[in-house]
């Protein structure tokens, strides 16, 4: 009696200082705080195709939900008077943008370029921070959690994605060929690329990667990203003799291509076949810096911290072939990662930006063709921008082909709400067995709810988080970095 007392104490006690939707509340003010203006700020400009014409962006900021009346005035919007009036509760977007002629630049321009969804109890929502009474005078139940949003008048929730662990090597072996896989999903603003290295029964190294059609020979790349030397090559990886075996046999398979010309010369062949040598060469630049491990950097001076890390990827291959090392368990939760709602809408958000871009383009060399005066105010169509963020809510179609992302949210009582704001739903196709995916893992622990499943082609792939579970919505990887710098750590090359 007395452990189960206190255990209710203490249930009380954190849920009266932590929402159930803490993680979904805190990832949107991330997102609309710092991510919105990180993706602006990677766009920087846009260049339309008129000579000597260039926009700078500058800031973006996000006002609070208002609405627009017949009249024309403008007032603020509160989530009950969305919900009856079937509106969508949104805030404004403004993004500065400043036009550049020859060189010089003109006045700076605050636009209007569409409007953002936003989240319930957020920190652009007019209840974040209400007490009690004030809830039941904006119309609102004061034991409501938030975390959801309104679209057209109706509750929609952004299903939590479960997704492999981004930029981690994870190797496999596959039993009936016996080829072993090291793969990673290199991601770097948006962008999300499967690299992987293969060794095949014969120890014959080769890797693949996004926009090049074929396997190029390990061996043969790392000469392409400055590791000619044979002898350097056989430094980086470990002194196991069942490494150094398959390393002497790749540098043996790949005699004739010997220096780092050569091999950018026989990539940019395979790439471009029938072009100019130089054409070729640039080709082959392009995609070791923009499509091969991305994640690492895309400029030149990285290349061969890449070709360093094919090398721990071919290293882990061998010996995983060897048996002297496991396979990785795809369904430990440790190579998990849940996209909740910051992440989803950052996708969107970058998704809907790009058409903005494109559009802003067209519009001005459109104006600009026709003689007419360039204002940003009459170029820029909000539409293009706020048509596909309130697409996707409204139906759940989601950026990567996914569905059933966002849903409306499940009212039937308290506890089905408070349930249904913390599902995690898993991107496998329920049509599949996927026994593994779906059996109960000993990481589950403490993170999801062990019974609470649906029966059918769902079980095990529609899970919930747990009662005490929280997510984190990620950190700066470069602050980590420097930290462990000055901590002293560095790589021995």
């Amino acid at each position: 009696m007395s452990w189960e007392l206190s255990f209710a104490e203490v249930t009380r006690a954190y849920l009266r200082d932590n929402s159930v939707v803490k993680q979904h509340i805190e990832s949107f003010n991330k997102f609309f705080e710092n991510e919105m203006q990180a993706i602006v700020d990677t766009q920087a400009t846009i260049e339309p195709q008129i000579e000597g014409y260039v926009i700078k962006l500058g800031k973006i900021r996000a006002e609070k939900p208002m609405v627009t009346e017949a009249d024309g005035s403008r007032r603020k919007l509160l989530p009950s008077e969305a919900r009856f009036r079937d509106l969508s509760y949104a805030s404004p977007l403004f993004l500065e943008m400043t036009q550049v002629v020859n060189g010089v630049e003109r006045r700076t321009e605050d636009v209007f370029i569409g409007e953002l969804p936003v989240m319930l109890k957020s920190s652009l929502c007019y209840l974040n921070g209400l007490n009690s009474q004030e809830l039941a005078e904006a119309g609102e139940d004061s034991m409501d959690s938030g975390g959801y949003f309104i679209i057209n008048g109706t509750e929609k929730t952004l299903m939590t994605l479960e997704d492999l662990a981004p930029n981690r090597i994870l190797v496999s072996r596959d039993k009936d060929k016996e080829l072993v896989q090291a793969k990673v999903f290199s991601t770097r603003s948006g962008f999300r690329g499967r690299c992987t290295v293969d060794r095949d029964k014969f120890g014959l190294l080769s890797v693949s990667m996004p926009s090049y059609s074929k396997s190029i020979e390990l061996v043969l790349l790392l000469r392409a990203l400055g590791l000619s030397d044979e002898e350097k090559i056989l430094t980086v990886f470990s002194d196991e003799q069942e490494v150094v075996n398959d390393v002497l046999l790749n540098l043996e398979s790949e005699e004739e291509v010997k220096t780092r010309k050569d091999a950018l010369e026989t990539i940019g062949k395979r790439a471009a076949p029938g072009q100019p040598v130089d054409y070729q060469v640039k080709r082959a630049e392009l995609l070791l810096d923009r499509y091969l491990l991305p994640h690492i950097g895309i400029e030149e001076n990285v290349r061969l911290a890449k070709a360093f890390y094919l090398c721990r990827m071919a290293e882990r291959c061998i010996l995983v072939a060897a048996k002297k090392r496991a396979v990785e368990d795809k369904d430990h939760y440790a190579n998990k990662r849940l996209k909740i709602s910051g992440k989803l809408m950052e996708e969107v958000f970058r998704y809907a930006f790009q058409f903005l871009v494109k559009d802003v383009a067209y519009q001005m060399e459109r104006a600009n063709v026709r003689g007419r005066r360039m204002s940003m105010f009459s170029i820029v169509r909000p539409d293009a921008l706020s048509d596909r963020i309130k697409y996707s809510m409204a139906t759940g179609n989601w950026v990567g082909g996914h569905t059933g992302v966002s849903q409306p949210l499940d009212r039937y009582n308290f506890v089905s709400a408070a349930s249904f704001l913390k599902r995690v739903t898993s991107p496998l196709a329920k049509k599949h067995p996927h026994y593994k995916a779906r059996d109960l893992h000993g990481t589950h622990w403490g993170r999801l709810d062990p019974n609470e499943t649906p029966e059918g082609p769902n079980c095990g792939l529609v899970k919930n988080l747990s009662l005490y579970c929280e997510v984190t919505t990620g950190t700066n990887e470069k602050s980590v970095e420097n930290t462990l710098k000055k901590m002293g750590v560095s790589m021995k090359l």
